[in-house]
């Protein structure tokens, strides 16, 4: 059947025609507008089925032979992360939380990963680790954090420690001031950072409590942070306001507090007049032994 436009004149037929694809380019940089909105680091060129948008969004999502999927705790505003190597099936879980246990258990076990590395940033203040508990669950799991957090734990973590699954890994880079034994935990390609609560989106950790200091913290996230490349993604530990990425472009630029010099960053830090943790007087003695009640 011939449509309606081959029966009209010549020239209402060009101006029928480029009317149509005058909404069609509309529509175009409307959805690519929206994709850069939802989807920081992915172009208007990738195709959007290969860069699906959910509660989260990565260029991570394109790389080949990694799984990556972003999970939240809401009680504490938690963040887990857990990425596995889609070849060997060796995966490594960030920050997992004891309330979200049998939850992330499901997944794994529906995803059909082997998790090899349950890792901590920090000895965590707001929650209780679920590593602990998840070590007797899973046969084989080894938990992990800072040697200098005074935790206990299978794997005490240094500066340039490497958590490996598969071909890929995370790369340990010390960054306290929050806590003495905060970690960031870098990417291979450096195209990922979990920062734990050193840097959050346009925010960073407490430093009045658990060895917290101004100066450190504002050393360590300009040093070894801000140093990333500007595409760098920033998953955080915590996001109270439903963020859920940022880039190290973005936070050097417009991070409220640490754009400032160090004598305003550190006048900020010590004036926030902060509650303590609601939780922090079961949280941190039970995180210091990986999580488990009974040890």
């Amino acid at each position: 059947m011939c449509s309606v436009i081959s029966r009209v004149k010549p020239v209402q037929r060009a101006l029928a025609l480029t009317l149509r694809l005058g909404a069609s380019t509309e529509r175009s940089s409307y959805a690519a507008a929206e994709r850069r909105r939802f989807c920081p680091g992915v172009t208007a060129r990738v195709d959007p089925l290969l860069a699906p948008c959910r509660s989260y969004c990565s260029r991570m999502a394109l790389t080949e032979g990694l799984l990556f999927r972003q999970l939240f705790e809401k009680e504490s505003s938690t963040y887990t992360y857990l990425l596995a190597d889609t070849e060997t099936k060796e995966a490594i879980l960030v920050d997992p939380v004891l309330e979200t246990i049998d939850r992330d258990l499901k997944l794994i076990h529906e995803l059909g990963v082997n998790l090899k590395v349950a890792v901590n940033t920090h000895c965590h203040a707001d929650h209780i680790t679920s590593t602990g508990l998840m070590k007797k669950r899973l046969v084989g799991l080894k938990s992990a954090i800072s040697k200098y957090s005074g935790a206990t734990a299978d794997i005490l973590l240094s500066e340039g420690d490497k958590i490996t699954f598969g071909k890929h890994y995370l790369t340990v880079r010390e960054t306290p001031g929050h806590t003495d034994g905060c970690v960031t935990l870098v990417s291979w390609d450096q195209s990922m950072a979990f920062t734990g609560d050193a840097l959050l989106i346009r925010g960073c950790g407490r430093t009045d409590f658990q060895q917290g200091s101004p100066e450190k913290l504002y050393e360590s996230v300009h040093q070894k942070i801000f140093t990333l490349p500007d595409q760098c993604l920033v998953y955080p530990a915590h996001d109270y306001l439903g963020q859920t990425a940022s880039t190290v472009g973005e936070e050097r630029k417009f991070n409220p507090r640490l754009t400032k010099s160090l004598v305003e960053f550190a006048n900020i830090m010590n004036n926030l007049n902060l509650p303590k943790p609601k939780k922090i007087d079961i949280s941190v003695p039970a995180n210091l032994v990986c999580g488990v009640h009974e040890v």
